[in-house]
């Protein structure tokens, strides 16, 4: 059943609480000073096509914070994009929405620990949210590899065969359903933090291949997906279940047979933390 929400009156008071969202907007970032001096937001660059910059965004991230983070929004991500290679030579879809967030959240865990740790693990310390929108849903991941084609990941149209006017939208669907299943397995691993991944909610960005989408799991008008996100990194009057899947908002959703796999998310998970590995320092 979902719940009623209204951003105005529902989002607590975040005073004091530092929050680090993938998307940044340059326009605001000359009247975010508050009249007591205090910087409101800060832009910091990172290219999610290289592991490296991803590794030195967190890197100042940190350092910025005094190495305390109450939530964590990984937001940032590219739709149906043509068949290509990252930087680090992986493709491009899952290099961008899944592997490039991997040592984001790994590097930031201990600064999430300390802010809740901090606040005696109060609800809306720690948090780590998630956006998976609707297409680990609709489309479906290459089943007859078991969801995610490992086999693939480092070739320019990830083992799909077929045009890529096709495929991209496979390779979309398949590092959505990355999202889902490494953060279910965060959960697990990492049970004195919260995390949910709100799932659906139209959001209006411009990117390539937007128009060619159906309408993901709900959602109204524009600003469905922001109000999700809101929920997720925000509420605190109704207990979210940590590893939870949300559709807007707030409405829990059940998982499919691929995403409630355990194994799958393990294997992945394990692959994620052999790639990765090189950038944790």
């Amino acid at each position: 059943m979902a719940i009623t929400y209204n951003p105005d009156n529902d989002i607590p008071d975040l005073s004091g609480k530092a929050i680090a969202a993938n998307s940044l907007i340059d326009e605001v970032h000359a009247n975010t000073t508050t009249n007591d001096g205090n910087s409101i937001v800060t832009f910091i660059p990172c290219d999610q096509t290289s592991l490296s910059s991803v590794r030195d965004a967190a890197k100042l991230l940190l350092a910025k914070s005094q190495n305390l983070i109450d939530i964590l929004i990984c937001n940032a991500g590219v739709m149906a994009i043509l068949p290509a290679l990252s930087q680090d030579a992986y493709e491009i879809q899952f290099a961008i929405n899944h592997l490039a967030h991997a040592p984001l959240v790994q590097l930031c865990i201990p600064a999430l620990q300390n802010a809740r740790a901090k606040n005696d693990g109060a609800a809306g310390h720690g948090r780590i949210v998630v956006t998976v929108g609707g297409a680990w849903l609709g489309w479906g991941a290459p089943e007859e590899v078991g969801g995610i084609d490992f086999t693939g990941l480092k070739k320019m149209q990830g083992g799909v065969g077929g045009p890529a006017m096709l495929a991209k939208y496979t390779l979309y669907s398949q590092s959505k359903l990355a999202n889902v299943l490494h953060a279910a397995e965060l959960a697990r691993r990492y049970p004195e933090l919260r995390r949910c991944y709100p799932s659906g909610g139209d959001c209006v960005d411009g990117a390539d291949g937007a128009h060619e989408f159906h309408r993901p799991v709900g959602g109204e008008n524009g600003c469905e997906e922001l109000r999700a996100l809101q929920f997720a990194g925000g509420q605190e009057k109704v207990s979210l279940e940590s590893g939870g899947l949300y559709e807007p908002v707030g409405k829990l959703l059940a998982h499919t047979e691929l995403s409630a796999d355990e194994a799958l998310a393990g294997k992945l998970w394990e692959w994620t933390e052999k790639e990765i590995e090189g950038y944790l320092q």
